[in-house]
């Protein structure tokens, strides 16, 4: 059974969209930060270690998946953001404090909502509008022809 839903999870990633995966990342980070302020609670400091290793390193890909030239004003907030996570979570482990983590959570969580909205949009908003308009363009064009 472990085999067959690593295969599936395999396949899940392989076959992801960029805003999929990008969904993804966020999913698997907020799960360790939980599980994170969890392994504090119950004083757990070899699964608190482990967590926040996966944690930073989900961090660090998203960190280096920025596009500056691209995100401009966007992407460097988001390094802002990713920095401040990871100097945080650095913080919980070394002083086995879960309350750099709930800040961290509370970030997380917010991207992911923003970036769960915005992938909504890509998807159905701006794709259907660009043919409806093409389609309006192209009666007045029609229209003026005649």
């Amino acid at each position: 059974m472990s085999y067959g839903l690593g295969a599936y999870k395999k396949t899940s990633v392989e076959t992801a969209s960029k805003e999929q995966i990008l969904l993804m990342l966020y999913q698997a980070a907020i799960k360790h930060c939980k599980k994170s302020i969890e392994a504090i609670e119950t004083k757990d400091l070899v699964k608190k270690g482990e967590h926040i290793g996966k944690l930073q390193d989900i961090i660090i890909e998203l960190l280096n998946s920025l596009d500056f030239e691209v995100g401009g004003e966007i992407a460097k907030e988001l390094s802002v953001l990713y920095d401040y996570m990871l100097y945080s979570s650095t913080q919980a482990n070394l002083n086995k404090d879960k309350k750099p983590l709930e800040g961290v959570l509370g970030v997380l969580n917010t991207l992911y909502s923003g970036w769960t909205e915005a992938v909504k949009f890509i998807k159905s908003g701006p794709s259907n509008e660009q043919p409806k308009q093409q389609q309006q363009q192209q009666q007045q064009q029609q229209q003026r022809k005649a």
